[in-house]
Order: structure tokens, then sequence, then C-alpha cells
């Protein structure tokens, strides 16, 4: 299979942005249109009702995402029948050709990594993925099985550098030898991202990198500069759309090197919570199209 550093760059090339949608159904925001029965986490027509959201924004808005990411969380809350609209939607994404990136963020050493690699990664993975997060914090090994499964498959890994939220500066920023902790992690990701090079210069080893931290994003970009980024933080969280974009680096036809998620902005706009399916599809539509622009037009300066 060709590499996914590559698949993901052709694919926000040919579209112009690099808006990734995350699909995390708080229960409480499905919009009145899906919701179903008590809508509590047990009731068996809880996981239906997020089913059927899902479908109905995947098929919104698959043409048009550079890649969708899943956050597994809110699947499992829902027991046994969430981890099946999960594994659903996971197909949906290949189907498509969009590529699926599963927010999991494991990170574990030994035959533990290997399993949760083989359920994720592998080419027969039950529940097969594009791409995963992951942790660093058990030391360069717990990565290794990661690393191996995705270049055997043809995918790739998003490892947590500098996150997004607010607490990540309590170990994040912290001093090792004069530098940051979040340095040390991008100085040991390097040599394993030669593992993952794809034929377009960048590789599947990608590093998560927060849109509220702007400031710090070059300076990942230099000590990784074939690496793809994730960024969360945009939209909702409060990055924009030029802060999002800061670590990545000029291509053939913009600013380009990974994606940029988007989740409730795009899934949860306001107009979208009632019971008319169809304003419910002209806000989505329009909450897609506002992200789009605003991220296109980032990365074209």
């Amino acid at each position: 299979m060709k590499a996914f550093s590559d698949r993901l760059i052709e694919r926000t090339r040919r579209l112009g942005h690099p808006l990734c949608i995350g699909f995390d159904p708080h229960l409480a925001h499905i919009p009145p249109a899906f919701r179903r029965g008590s809508m509590a986490p047990g009731d068996p027509e809880t996981a239906a009702a997020v089913g059927a959201f899902c479908q109905a924004a995947f098929e919104r808005v698959a043409e048009h995402a550079a890649a969708i990411k899943p956050q597994s969380a809110f699947f499992e809350a829902l027991g046994p029948p969430g981890v099946q609209v999960l594994a659903d939607l996971l197909r949906a994404g290949r189907r498509a050709g969009v590529p699926v990136i599963l927010d999991v963020k494991r990170g574990d050493i030994g035959s533990t990594a290997e399993g949760y690699a083989g359920a994720y990664l592998a080419a027969d993975a039950p529940m097969r993925a594009d791409a995963i997060t992951a942790a660093p914090y058990l030391g360069g090994d717990s990565l290794d099985p990661f690393v191996g499964a995705a270049a055997a498959a043809g995918g790739g890994v998003f490892v947590l550098v500098r996150t997004s939220n607010p607490g990540a500066a309590d170990l994040q920023d912290l001093k090792v030898d004069g530098a940051p902790v979040y340095e040390a992690v991008a100085r040991m990701l390097a040599p394993a991202a030669e593992k993952l090079m794809g034929a377009q210069g960048f590789s599947g080893l990608g590093v998560v990198v927060g849109a509220t931290w702007p400031e710090q994003a070059p300076r990942v970009r230099e000590l990784l500069p074939k690496s793809l980024f994730l960024v969360p933080g945009y939209g909702a969280q409060g990055g924009g759309a030029a802060d999002a974009v800061r670590g990545f680096v000029a291509g053939p036809n913009g600013l380009e090197g990974g994606v940029v998620s988007s989740s409730r902005g795009v899934l949860f706009p306001e107009a979208g919570h009632t019971e008319d399916a169809a304003a419910w599809e002209a806000a989505i539509d329009q909450a897609l199209d506002r992200a789009r622009t605003d991220l296109a037009e980032a990365v074209s300066r």
C-alpha cells in the first residue's frame, strides 16, 4: 500500500486545505434529529443513535475532509455496541478512501504495545485505521511496535509532543538539560521518523502539536522537519487558522505538512441542534465550508 504520508499529503494538495474532521460524539450534543430513547450510555438505543449520526455526518463531510479523526473514548463509553459503531466508521472511511486517524493515545511496552499495534495498524487488524495517536512517555521502545506495524502496512503514528490542553505545560515544559521535555520527545522521535518516509518527502511518524501553542510549533518542525503534524485546538478550543499551520512548510501549492483537526466546530454547529434533518444538513455544510475556507486561506499565504 502507498505510504500513509503520501496519501495524506496528496489529498491535502488536491483539496487545497488540511481540515481533519474529528468525530467526537458527545451524547449531550447529538442533535434532536438523531436522538433516540433516553440517550444514556447503557440504553441500547443510544449507540444506534450515535451510529446514525456518525453515518450521516460522514456522508456530509467525506468528500471534503483531508482526514477524519474518531475519538475512541466516546465510542468505548457506549460499551460493545459503541465499539461496533466505531468499527463501522473506520470501515466507511477506508472504503471511501478518506484517511482515518484513530485517536486512542496508546502507549505501553512489550507484548502489550504489540497487541495495540495489531489491533489498529496491522494489515489484518480488526479495528484497522490508517494511523493512530500514541503516547511517548514510556520511552522509545514503547513506540517501536507501532512504528513497525505502520511500516509493514503503510500506516502512520502521531505521537503526543506538544498537546493543546492548558495542563500540557505541567510536564511538557519542564526543562531537561536546559530544554523543555517536548523538545526531548521530538529529538527521540527523529531516528524513527526515517522508517516511515514517503515519496512526497514526509514521514508517517507524525506528531501532535496543538494550535494553542503556535510559538512552539516552528521549534518542533525544526527538530522534525519531515514529520506530519496533527494539530488539535483549532476552532472551539481557541486556536486560529494561522496559528494552526505555524508548523507547516512551503509546498508546491502553499503551506503543507499535516492536518488541522476540528470536531465541535464542524459536527456540532449551533444551527444544527434541531429536529429538522434538512436544517441540520445545511448547518453542517455551512460549518464545513467556513472551516475549509479558513484553512485554505491560511495555507495559501
